[in-house]
């Protein structure tokens, strides 16, 4: 494709200026130039058609398949484009003090209401701003429960086999130990395999339910028990949590930690490469009684 200046075609114009009615301000000598810059002189028909087949050239959702996993199930109604963009929320000052940010803060305070209930738990926190930070949040959460209960021991988490990439990455980067599990012949964790590496180093285990494998886990009460009956917690990662939302829960599965992927189970943008959102929140108490997530 030809670049706008191997186009451009001597005394040929895209627009016109209007005429100044003003006298035109001076230009101090030092930053003047020596002679008119070179600019590519084109027909406005000609210079439509180049960008359009720049924008033609560029991948997009709407044109062709976008293979980022679990980030594709899902589709982005354009209402909600609309929505985000309305001046009251796209134009509010991140400074703007609570009396004149009441709406918004109704809207949050609803939402976190909403992903509590979806979740199965009993708080959400809206700070982390993907779902990579909602894992972080929500190791940091296990971190600072075990530092409070003077058990700073329990430094390993339990990932299995077909976890998300992100897992292992986020538990190093929280201070813990990688500790991996293997799945069964039927794709499930192997619980004979989870028995021999859950003890008293144990801080909790990572999991998407279902797997990445489309598996749902079969005995996951069992798995939850093993964990709890040792002292640890489960945290869900809720990459997948779309083939399951109003069906069931995580909180329900006796899951402690949840991170929601907005842009996986909601309509947050992402499958076309934009912005994704992740959530935390943490309940009053812990495991059994109570639970934790983010979302």
């Amino acid at each position: 494709m030809k670049l706008l200046y191997e186009k451009s075609v001597p005394g040929r114009r895209a627009g016109t200026l209007p005429v100044l009615d003003l006298p035109a301000a001076a230009v101090p000598p030092d930053l003047a130039r020596d002679e008119p810059p070179r600019l590519p002189e084109l027909a406005e028909s000609d210079l439509v058609r180049h960008f359009a087949g720049l924008a033609s050239r560029n991948f997009g959702i709407d044109t062709g398949f976008y293979p980022l996993g679990s980030c594709t199930m899902k589709y982005n109604p354009r209402v909600n484009e609309r929505i985000v963009d309305l001046p009251g929320f796209r134009d509010l000052h991140p400074h703007q003090v609570e009396e004149g940010a009441q709406g918004a803060l109704e809207l949050m305070w609803r939402l976190q209401e909403i992903l509590a209930e979806v979740a199965g738990l009993d708080a959400v926190s809206l700070q982390p701003a993907a779902g990579s930070q909602g894992e972080l949040t929500g190791l940091m959460l296990m971190r600072a429960y075990f530092d409070d209960r003077g058990e700073q021991e329990r430094t390993e988490i339990v990932i299995p086999d077909t976890a998300h990439g992100t897992n292992p990455a986020s538990v190093t980067m929280a201070g813990f130990d990688l500790v991996r599990v293997g799945t069964d012949g039927r794709g499930n964790v192997d619980l004979e395999d989870l028995r021999d590496k859950v003890g008293p180093r144990t801080a909790g285990l990572m999991l998407t339910n279902p797997s990445t494998l489309g598996l749902f886990e079969e005995r996951i009460d069992e798995i939850a028990a093993i964990f709890h009956e040792a002292g640890g917690l489960l945290y869900y990662d809720g990459a997948n949590l779309n083939a399951v939302c109003g069906i069931s829960r995580p909180g329900d599965m006796g899951f402690d930690i949840v991170h929601i992927n907005l842009h996986k189970t909601f309509s947050q943008p992402h499958g076309g490469g934009g912005p994704a959102a992740g959530r935390s929140s943490c309940a009053s108490g812990w495991p059994p009684s109570s639970r934790c997530r983010s979302s």
